[in-house]
């Protein structure tokens, strides 16, 4: 396993989640680590489908996001990937108004990575779970060229090794 920077971490969590996605969503990348990611989101009734309920995409969406940085300290310093599936099984409704995601990445190839994601409320209860692939695409933005384009100042190396 490589030695992780953690002033690479300090400064790419905070920028994660300016994403106008995650702030919609109320939901923020709160750790990132080797082989894994927590998420949490902020519930409440703009994630509530028709019936009252919490919406299955607010759980896949954790999942996607969770599973996926899950893998970013697997790969090369500047390999951009993308998720080219997510399964999501819902298997509760949640209580209290907050939820917490682990990720963790399962195997990492040079191009492919299999990761899943477990969804719990407060309580500990498992809400929601699934599954999901990541590709390497050497065509997409680097983190580095995101920066770049945020008017952001380069990050730390990823790795200390």
């Amino acid at each position: 396993m490589r030695q992780l920077n953690p002033e690479h971490f300090e400064r790419l969590v905070p920028l994660l989640n300016q994403a106008p996605f995650f702030r919609k969503l109320k939901m923020r990348v709160t750790e990132l680590g080797w082989s894994y990611a927590l998420v949490e989101l902020d519930l409440d009734e703009e994630h509530n489908n028709l019936f009252g309920g919490t919406h299955g995409g607010t759980y896949t969406a954790m999942i996607d996001t969770a599973a996926y940085w899950s893998a970013y300290c697997q790969m090369d310093e500047q390999t951009s990937f993308i998720t080219v599936d997510v399964g999501a099984s819902m298997m509760g409704a949640p209580q209290g108004n907050k939820l917490v995601a682990r990720g963790e990445c399962l195997k990492m190839g040079r191009t492919m990575g299999l990761t899943e994601a477990t969804v719990k409320d407060l309580g500990g209860r498992i809400i929601a779970h699934g599954n999901s692939k990541v590709v390497a695409i050497p065509v997409m933005n680097t983190i580095d060229q995101l920066l770049t384009t945020l008017g952001s100042e380069p990050l730390p190396p990823k790795y200390l090794d």
